[in-house]
């Protein structure tokens, strides 16, 4: 264990606040699984479950593994070339999405042969953040001109976008924020930036009326579905997403304090998507209030280091990739937490690294595996920085012994340490 730790490279914790989420996960969606387990097979046995969600975690930390070791820059050339295939996915996605269980899911692809349903948007975000972070650092030392931005930034950013919105308008909404928080980190220019906001509201409103105006259409079917979902919330009338908005405020208000205990939750039993959407209610339920907050404090202490892995990147494309996939990663858990108390409508989103469910939590463990690429570089910089200072002390040292020894012919150059001439191989050149 000890070897495989060593082997490990990058910011020590961010590794270590990402292994407490994903070992805690363990325990409530093993706990939750129940009502699935019951739809499933009419056992309740969630064992199978938990196997599951363990070898999801599992290949998401080799995914980590792997992708860390990658130099990051090398997912500049990638981004540029993966956005082409990432619209071909999404046009597959909006016009072959599978069925889950029983319910359209657009959203959804089924790999072949092996079963798979894999949610396309969340590669497209990925893609799509190093895009814009490889724009704005080669643009650093080059003006900014709105036409020359609108064609080779903001055209990708609303292609993307477009694809993704028919099917998941959470989603959108929060890579386009996103996209717009990173854009203003990296100096674009304000007035550009309240254009384009303005731009994205105005298309929104009209893709709405084009849905209104075309009800049955398949590629408009899930614009319903937000309307319904926006005036549930801000309506006092009974509806569907009441059920489940009640549910989930009951566990939280069962909950108290300390919790009843893991693996005691009632309303699991009752509560739609209690392993996904919703995980975050069982766990306030069966951990209390004070293991709310726990998790709270995790995800706000990763986002803390995915601040300081920012500050201490030395490139601006380093800095700005940290930023465009750690943060959406903070504000996704905050929005399902949000969800779950009432504070925003239904949307759908999970809590990152707990929720069960494979593309989500592989995706973020490949997001989480290009920054803490991002931090190996610079600790291998700084290594390179505190050899290079070791060897010019040395060399600093000889010199100084070589001068001493011909103002004083008693003192033998020779004569100094041999372990400075090991620390570098100059030592022997000076010495002649």
């Amino acid at each position: 264990m000890k070897e495989l730790v060593n082997k490990l490279k990058g910011d020590r914790v961010i590794w270590t606040f990402v292994a407490l989420l994903a070992l805690f996960s363990f325990m409530p969606v093993f706990s939750a699984s129940s009502n699935l387990a019951y739809i499933g097979h009419g056992t309740g046995n969630t064992l199978g479950y938990l196997v599951k969600h363990l070898a999801h975690i599992c290949i998401g930390f080799l995914i980590i593994y792997w992708v860390h070791k990658v130099p990051y820059h090398y997912f500049r050339a990638i981004s540029k070339a993966g956005l082409p295939v990432v619209w071909l996915l999404l046009a597959y996605t909006l016009i072959k999405g599978t069925v889950i269980a029983g319910a359209n899911a657009s959203r959804w692809i089924q790999i072949p042969f092996i079963g798979i349903t894999f949610q396309t948007s969340t590669v497209a975000a990925i893609i799509l953040f190093i895009f814009v972070a490889r724009y704005l650092s080669k643009k650093r030392e080059e003006p900014i001109t709105f036409k020359s931005s609108l064609i080779e930034l903001w055209l990708p950013v609303f292609i993307t976008l477009l694809f993704i919105l028919p099917a998941n308008f959470s989603t959108t909404a929060l890579i386009f924020s996103m996209v717009i928080m990173l854009v203003f980190i990296g100096k674009y220019p304000l007035k550009y930036i309240g254009f384009i906001i303005g731009s994205g509201i105005v298309f929104l409103a009209f893709f709405i009326l084009i849905a209104k105006a075309f009800p049955d259409s398949r590629f408009f079917s899930r614009v319903g579905t937000w309307g319904s979902r926006i005036e549930n919330f801000t309506s006092n009338k009974p509806n569907e997403d009441d059920y489940q908005i009640e549910k989930a405020k009951i566990a939280i208000a069962s909950g108290g304090l300390y919790g009843l205990g893991p693996g005691k939750s009632v309303q699991k039993n009752f509560l739609p998507q209690s392993s996904s959407d919703f995980i975050f209610a069982i766990i306030v339920e069966e951990w209390g209030l004070f293991g709310g907050l726990v998790i709270l404090g995790l995800y706000l202490l990763l986002l803390f280091r995915f601040v300081i892995a920012s500050h201490k990147a030395n490139t601006l494309f380093g800095k700005l990739v940290v930023v465009g996939l750690g943060f959406p990663m903070i504000f996704q858990a905050m929005i399902n937490m949000a969800v779950a108390v009432e504070l925003l409508p239904v949307t759908g989103q999970t809590l990152p690294l707990i929720s069960s469910g494979g593309s989500s939590i592989w995706m973020t463990c490949f997001a989480l595996g290009i920054i803490i690429s991002v931090t190996r570089k610079e600790e291998e910089i700084a290594e390179e920085l505190k050899e290079k200072a070791i060897r010019d002390e040395a060399l600093r040292k000889l010199i100084d012994a070589h001068i001493a020894s011909e103002e004083d012919p008693e003192m033998d150059a020779t004569s100094y340490s041999i372990e400075d001439k090991a620390t570098n191989p100059m030592s022997a050149v000076a010495n002649k």
